[in-house]
């Protein structure tokens, strides 16, 4: 495993199937969902196991959980110019992008969470932490059941090696910061758009369930950052990391593109410039860039805020920009 993801575990392999620890592992979990205030009955069946029905469906074909309207491909001529087969596959790559983004930044929670135990500075902090890691290890098991039956082994996206770069980070006011006041916040957002648009019924309850957890998380993060005193060096490398991450945000849905080619071919600058108009790249980018503008800037007293607005990091990139 890779000194790099230490902490995030984004290399770490699974247990095989044989092993013991999955017996326990699984009958933690159940227990965890039986005293769960949120869970529903449906979802109280063994996490890490799935029916042999939906384990044919995702492994013989990554299901479509979200659909075109979802990733605004509707919108694209290059995607109505489509078959219906090809339409299909790449809804399903789009789709297996944004749930094995959400299996790693669970699993990275699951090593963060943990870390914050062994930095935490009273008795109350460490029992939050302790619980916060279970929490993240119930919506990884979650996740893991509607993967297909082989888990990813790693990753090289770079949203993930910038979380996994983050994690390993020994400022605890700055992974306060960026991790839960920033990213806990933001991903709140997210899942509740993904829970929303998911055309699975189960897993768009699933994902609804991970909300109050997050949203606790976050609420955390906030409480604990106003403890911390920034100092002049925390403040640089915030400013720093929120730069780098804020320019992955302003180039577009370059998962959505990725995907069409895999599935239709590389494509040229060209088409790619058209692609990113008519997915509306600057509204895309632009809306998550304004929620971002507020979670920074409501916890910082428009310090951190400053410094990047004069960076232009809130701004989304035109179409020509993120070919």
């Amino acid at each position: 495993m890779r000194q790099l993801y230490k902490t995030a575990g984004l290399d770490l392999p699974h247990a095989s199937e044989s092993d013991k620890l999955h017996r326990v592992l699984s009958s933690a979990i159940q227990h965890r969902c039986r005293i769960h205030p949120t869970t529903s009955t449906a979802l109280l069946a063994n996490p890490l196991v799935e029916t042999q029905e939906f384990q044919r469906t995702t492994e013989s074909n990554c299901y479509a959980y979200w659909n075109a309207q979802h990733f605004n491909l509707h919108n694209t001529r290059i995607f109505q110019q489509a078959t219906p087969e090809e339409q299909t596959l790449i809804l399903r790559v789009a789709s297996q992008g944004l749930l094995e983004e959400a299996y790693f930044i669970e699993k990275a929670g699951v090593g963060y969470m943990a870390k914050m135990v062994m930095l935490s500075e009273t008795t109350e902090e460490r029992m939050l932490y302790a619980l916060f890691s279970a929490d993240e290890t119930y919506h990884l098991a979650q996740i893991m059941r509607f993967l297909p039956h082989h888990q990813p082994a790693g990753t090289d996206d770079a949203f993930l090696r910038f979380l996994a770069d983050l994690v390993e980070n020994e400022d605890k006011t700055v992974i306060l910061f960026v991790l839960q006041v920033v990213l806990e916040g933001w991903g709140l957002s997210h899942y509740r758009t993904l829970a929303k648009g998911c055309q699975h019924p189960e897993f768009a309850q699933v994902l609804t369930g991970f909300l109050a957890d997050e949203s606790r998380h976050h609420a955390t993060g906030v409480t604990l950052f106003k403890q911390h005193p920034l100092s002049p060096n925390s403040r640089k490398v915030i400013v720093e990391t929120l730069a780098y991450f804020l320019q992955m945000i302003q180039v577009g849905p370059q998962r959505v593109v990725a995907a069409i080619e895999q599935v239709l071919g590389p494509l040229s600058r060209y088409q790619k410039i058209q692609l990113f108009e008519e997915l509306e790249t600057e509204t895309h980018s632009g809306t998550r860039l304004a929620l971002l503008h507020s979670l920074i800037g409501k916890e910082t007293a428009g310090t951190i805020l400053q410094d990047l607005e004069a960076r232009n990091a809130f701004r989304p990139l035109p179409a020509y920009l993120c070919a």
